[in-house]
């Protein structure tokens, strides 16, 4: 079993910075890559970023490339979103997610966190 547990979202005027946070722990192999996603009001849930525990490759998609940055640090079994210039169209609820192999749809995934709510105001 793998428990993802995140913080660091909330309320922040459009160009500003958040970092979310995303604690995991349980099986090594199970959370190989760790993925944030996001889900807006009446839309679907999309990546946004991935990232692999064992070797420095980084994807993100591309309506944050060049603004989000997603990292690890492995001591503290912890991988962070960083998000930078927020745009009012960044706003939903902000998922970590731990998968055995890296993909881009929500059902290569099988371990999720409880979701954290990024505002971004106009």
């Amino acid at each position: 079993q793998v428990l993802l547990v995140e913080s660091g979202g909330g309320l922040v005027q459009a160009g500003g910075s958040l970092r979310l946070s995303c604690a995991a722990s349980g099986r090594t192999f199970s959370r190989n890559y760790m993925g944030w996603f996001r889900q807006a009001p009446g839309k679907e849930r999309e990546f946004v970023a991935a990232i692999s525990w064992s070797v420095r490759t980084t994807y993100y998609t591309d309506s944050v490339k060049g603004r989000f940055t997603i990292s690890r640090d492995n001591a503290k079994n912890t991988v962070y979103l960083q998000m930078n210039s927020l745009k009012p169209e960044d706003t939903a609820v902000y998922y970590c997610a731990a998968g055995a192999y890296y993909g881009r749809r929500p059902s290569d995934y099988a371990y999720w966190g409880q979701g954290t709510q990024v505002t971004v105001s106009s």
